[in-house]
């Protein structure tokens, strides 16, 4: 039971940074504005933007100045969940 918990930790805090860097790269093609018919576009924004627009509605001053700072949030909640969930995990599957 602890390895598996073990690689359950390990994939999950893989697919966390995964899905990190698609943020960042997804913020990062805001500033050079990309052709919105490439099918890479077009995949970073599907996977990004609907977190994105729930983070506006919920939290309204993510908008600051034209400024979007959804990303940041999304980024600070990754960063969370793979420090917390991911190293209880750990710690649990080390118990066993």
């Amino acid at each position: 039971m602890g390895y598996f918990l073990l690689a359950v930790a390990k994939v999950l805090g893989m697919a966390l940074n995964l899905y990190m860097w698609i943020v960042i790269i997804s913020a990062l093609l805001t500033w050079v504005n990309p052709d919105p018919y490439n099918p890479v576009v077009r995949t970073l924004r599907g996977l990004t933007e609907p977190l994105f627009y729930r983070i506006r509605t919920w939290l309204p001053f993510v908008r600051v100045g034209g400024f979007d700072l959804s990303p940041i949030v999304v980024i600070f909640a990754v960063v969370f969940l793979d420090t917390f969930l991911v190293n209880n995990l750990v710690a649990l599957a080390q118990r066993f």
